[in-house]
């Protein structure tokens, strides 16, 4: 596994940082952000002037490699935000923000935004339907709290997955964890040539008219395993979201729940790669996304 070392230059100068982060981002030569324009821009050069500011040819814009991404307009140097995306790309649980304030030396807010915009890049959408054996199921998260358990619990939000076995997870809170609304997501997400298995929750019956297959495992009469036919897959990641949630972040509120599962997501379907190309992945995902403070709060989806 390649080793990364804190003492990296990227980390611990804001000039090598630029550098890393435009070799990531402008792998193919420099691009202007404002047009789109690939023709020989030029760096303005001077003392009035900060290292890595570019002018388009074009539309004779300036620019740097920042702008256009999740870290426009900050004032974090760049170095500090590349370590904080290699620290979260690599906790396997996640890292809480009280954490990050204390390494990189940042108020708890700017650490809090900080993870936030990360999580906002690692937002991977699903370019095609997962197929094979795909497990689903449902879970309530929302931190430590006491009263009524599984299904139906109060003060927790529900979370539904769908995990295509030894491929990807897609994770989103759901509102209603009705059969109408779960089967509806499933047919979105899911290959119609896949096998489906599922516990015995009321909601999937019928999977099996959309579907090459349909296995049910019967949680109910203590049934785990049946041949093929089980949700063990899918009871993993949950429990690796769970002992995140609870155990680093306490508690998630549900207007940000659904960037904690990007999060979640990214590092689960990236789990066969190192921890430095996972983190390089991250920042692939920087382009053409922005996350204002006043914007981080946005509502659940269904």
């Amino acid at each position: 596994m390649k080793k990364i070392s804190f003492d990296a230059p990227y980390f611990t100068n804001e000039n090598e940082a630029r550098k890393y982060l435009e070799s990531i981002r402008w792998t193919n030569g420099v691009v202007c952000p404002h047009c789109g324009s690939d023709e020989k821009h030029y760096p303005l050069k001077g003392k009035a002037t900060r290292e890595g500011v570019w002018k388009c040819k074009k539309c004779r814009k300036q620019f740097s490699v920042t702008v256009g991404t999740v870290f426009e307009r900050s004032h974090i140097p760049l170095n500090k935000w590349l370590l904080a995306a290699f620290l979260l790309s690599s906790s396997k649980k996640g890292m809480s923000a009280h954490q990050l304030h204390r390494m990189l030396n940042v108020t708890y807010k700017t650490a809090w935004f900080m993870f936030h915009r990360l999580r906002y890049a690692m937002d991977k959408k699903q370019s095609a339907k997962i197929k094979g054996i795909v497990e689903a199921d449902e879970t309530y998260v929302g931190g430590k709290g006491h009263g009524k358990r599984g299904r139906g619990a109060e003060n927790k939000t529900p979370v539904f997955a769908l995990v295509e076995r030894h491929g990807n997870v897609i994770s989103m809170p759901v509102q209603r964890v009705t059969g109408e609304n779960l089967k509806s997501i499933i047919r979105q997400n899911v290959e119609k040539s896949a096998t489906v298995m599922t516990d015995d929750f009321l909601s999937y019956r019928g999977l099996g008219k959309n579907f090459a297959s349909h296995g049910v495992i019967n949680h109910g009469r203590k049934e785990y395993v049946r041949g093929n036919i089980h949700t063990n897959t899918i009871e993993g990641y949950f429990s690796l979201l769970k002992r995140g949630i609870v155990g680093v972040y306490h508690h998630v509120g549900k207007q940000h729940l659904h960037r904690y599962l990007s999060e979640f997501n990214f590092r689960y379907n990236a789990r066969e790669i190192d921890d430095a190309e996972r983190s390089m992945l991250a920042l692939c995902g920087i382009e053409g996304k922005r996350l204002m403070y006043r914007d981080s709060s946005i509502s659940v989806n269904n």
